[in-house]
């Protein structure tokens, strides 16, 4: 990756003259920036820049294996719920289910929505009609949703998930695939630290 050899030359450095050296704005590589530094390929101080990670320096070490990894060989399962049930029906899956991201489907299955913990929390504080509300006036819906797709790096995803902020990317089928919009996994930030955990412990 061009960020670490320009630490490997330079550092330390600062994210503003990596950005310079790339021709690119500071904001656009912030969100590489964070992955590469909780992957340990990079280690930043206040103050004075980034430099090599132990992860780099490490001549074998087991975080390599995660450049590797893709999105379907760690997604989990999707919880999805169809957009006619209501907001009572989706609080009670998300505590049944213990997730914090429901996908919303069509009658088709396709994705239409996004609803979290968050989401339901707003709409039910001090609203006693809320739980009879459809959970489609709640959910984001598309484009606002961000995706993931099983031949994406985990790499990729955990940047998309820094980048919008968001705990949680649903999975959806390969771009080959006759439908777009099927949801076939969910990657969360949780998913992330297990991953980090397992490859540490050497797992």
């Amino acid at each position: 990756m061009e960020i670490i050899d320009l630490v490997k030359k330079h550092a330390p450095i600062t994210g503003e003259r990596i950005a310079e050296l790339l021709g690119i704005s500071r904001p656009t590589i912030r969100s590489d920036l964070a992955v590469l530094v909780m992957l340990r390929y990079m280690d930043a101080k206040p103050k004075v820049g980034y430099f090599l990670g132990t992860a780099v320096l490490q001549e074998q070490s087991p975080f390599t294996s995660v450049e590797a990894m893709k999105v379907k060989d760690v997604m989990g399962i999707p919880v999805v719920l169809r957009e006619t049930v209501t907001v009572s029906d989706a609080v009670v899956t998300l505590f049944l289910e213990n997730v914090g991201t429901l996908m919303i489907v069509n009658s088709t299955g396709s994705l239409v929505g996004i609803v979290s913990r968050k989401d339901l929390l707003k709409v039910t504080l001090g609203n006693a009609a809320a739980n009879s509300m459809p959970i489609s006036l709640v959910m984001t819906r598309h484009p606002n949703i961000v995706t993931a797709y099983p031949e994406d790096s985990v790499l990729e995803a955990a940047r998309k998930m820094i980048f919008h902020q968001v705990d949680s990317l649903p999975v959806m089928k390969s771009l080959e695939g006759p439908d777009h919009n099927e949801v076939v996994g969910r990657i969360t930030k949780t998913t992330m630290t297990k991953l980090l955990l397992d490859v540490a412990m050497g797992n």
